[in-house]
């Protein structure tokens, strides 16, 4: 059976950045437009020429090599000739392969924003349409609240798709842009729009996670026969986000019921590349991956109990519903006071370090991880502290550097000019090959200076760490009180695009945070020697 083309448009950079907290500079687009187009998708969307400086310098020439360069904006006021409306000049002079107007198809939107008869909306569609294909771009047509105002005026809502259609829109997309509709309304109603002479391959479908099924969704109306799916990285968007295509498009390739029927223009080989693109994407954002997102987070392939562990041992299909390196992520047995051995002897192994079942340290290993859990240690989501943890059980991990004593400072004080500001100081005390080294060092806050302190002489082993940055802090108080014991843990990366967390834990938050920076540093001079293995972020 022939398979079925399934086409991949990529939003991030348009409906993406209406996320809260987001605003893509110039230089964000031209990257991460970069990023898009070497994975492969079929087409991406920019932004609104005109709309603002940004995309409109964005416009200025094509972003893309191989994915179709898509620019978005409204179709043509009702009442203004297309050659007299400049929103409109802007799209079709904008550089680029394709124009994606949107248009409304719920009447109660046409009186109320646009403040038109429904005949006229009707005409801004096609004049909008067929001006784009003579200026030879491609046209394509976002229905805007296509599902509810199908819901409301079925007739209407048609009219406006089959407008798009029939002036020759190469797609016609139908927008869920409220995010309410159910996986059932929209294979019901992608089907009767097919069934009203609109084929599926001229389809798209455009959904919102209001409801958190924005994915369902989209599958459902591929089922129904869309064959245009559309959505962003990481699910970004207004509100709760838009489709995630980083989730469907490993699911379209993967799961039997679609991989059967359908392809993209995405290879398998490529597919591997998918978790980097999403870390990559969050690493731009400034933000930590999401560890639980569907198989691209750290703990998409995680196994915790033990007899789930020593299952996957033997065949690991009994909890993996899809092979963790077909989408470029890693499997993970952790280790906690849930685990058996078997979750100590795979996490070993993993991490080159051969131990066999009956050797006694093994037991002593064990026993210790439960032990400092018990304390306040979480050794499941600090992987390097683990590993030098057992390492230093099997007596595998050297002494480079021995700490003698810190101190940290923390004074408030008037300045020269009279304004009150807060000073942090850290002093390090270390020892390296015998000498004795001292560093001083004020940071924005005493964590930071007590990090920089750390780092700024350690001798012969400067030059190894100068690449060593903190990626993430955080802090959490495992009892109430001011005595409170506090749990620290700190996510590291270097130039090698590594990254990984170690953990401390004491009733003084300096200490914790102390031990959960001399295990980052240690970690990464241990695995520069021993080739320390990481999981894929």
């Amino acid at each position: 059976m022939k398979r079925e083309r399934i086409y991949l448009f990529d939003t991030t950079l348009r409906d993406g950045q209406q996320t809260p907290g987001i605003d893509f500079s110039l230089e964000d687009k031209i990257a991460i437009a970069s990023m898009l187009d070497a994975f492969g998708m079929d087409y991406v969307e920019g932004g609104y020429p005109g709309a603002n400086p940004t995309d409109t310098a964005f416009f200025a020439e094509k972003r893309t090599r191989q994915s179709a360069f898509v620019a978005f904006g409204m179709t043509k006021r009702a009442g203004v000739s297309v050659s007299n409306d400049p929103g409109l000049a802007a799209l079709l002079q904008a550089a680029g392969d394709a124009v994606c107007f949107v248009a409304k198809s719920w009447d109660f939107h046409v009186r109320l924003a646009l403040g038109c008869s429904n005949e006229e909306n009707l005409e801004s569609i096609r004049a909008s349409v067929e001006a784009a294909r003579a200026a030879g771009k491609e046209a394509m047509v976002d229905c805007e609240h296509f599902f509810d105002g199908y819901k409301a005026n079925p007739a209407y809502a048609l009219a406006c798709a089959r407008t798009a259609f029939e002036a020759g829109s190469r797609w016609v997309v139908l927008c869920d842009t409220n995010g309410g509709s159910q996986p059932d309304e929209v294979r019901r109603i992608v089907s009767e729009v097919i069934d009203a002479g609109i084929p599926g391959d001229r389809l798209g479908i455009h959904a919102h996670d209001d409801t958190g099924q924005a994915v369902a969704n989209t599958l459902a109306a591929v089922e129904a026969g869309a064959r245009q799916v559309q959505g962003t990285l990481n699910g970004i968007g207004e509100r709760c986000g838009n489709a995630n295509l980083v989730t469907l498009i490993p699911t379209l390739m993967l799961k039997p019921f679609y991989a059967r029927r359908f392809e993209t223009g995405i290879s398998r080989q490529a597919l591997q590349d998918i978790t980097r693109l999403s870390h990559a994407f969050d690493e731009l954002l400034n933000r930590a991956p999401d560890p639980q997102a569907p198989y691209v987070g750290a703990s998409a392939f995680a196994t915790k109990a033990g007899i789930h562990a020593s299952a996957i041992l033997k065949a690991p299909e009994t909890y993996e519903h899809v092979p963790p390196e077909a989408v470029g992520n890693a499997r993970r047995v952790m280790v906690s006071d849930q685990g058996g051995r078997s979750n100590f002897i795979a996490e070993l192994r993993r991490r080159g370090i051969a131990v066999d079942k009956a050797d006694p340290r093994l037991d002593t290993l064990i026993a210790l991880v439960k032990e400092r859990e018990a304390q306040g240690y979480a050794y499941e989501g600090a992987d390097a502290s683990f590993e030098l943890l057992a390492r230093r059980t099997l007596g595998r991990v050297p002494e480079f550097f021995k700490v003698d004593s810190f101190r940290c400072m923390v004074e408030r004080r008037f300045d020269a000019r009279g304004r009150l500001k807060t000073v942090s100081e850290a002093v390090v005390r270390v020892t390296i090959d015998g000498e004795t080294r001292l560093s001083v060092a004020e940071g924005h806050g005493p964590v930071n200076a007590l990090d920089i302190a750390l780092r700024k002489d350690l001798g012969k082993y400067q030059e190894e760490i100068a690449d060593l940055s903190l990626a993430d802090y955080k802090v959490r108080i495992l009892n109430g009180g001011t005595e409170a014991v506090t749990r620290v843990l700190i996510e590291s990366q270097d130039s090698t695009g590594q990254r990984w967390w170690t953990v401390g834990v004491s009733d003084n938050i300096i200490d914790a945070s102390f031990q959960a920076l001399m295990d980052s540093i240690v970690f990464k001079l241990v695995r520069n020697r021993e080739g320390a293995g990481l999981a894929a972020e």
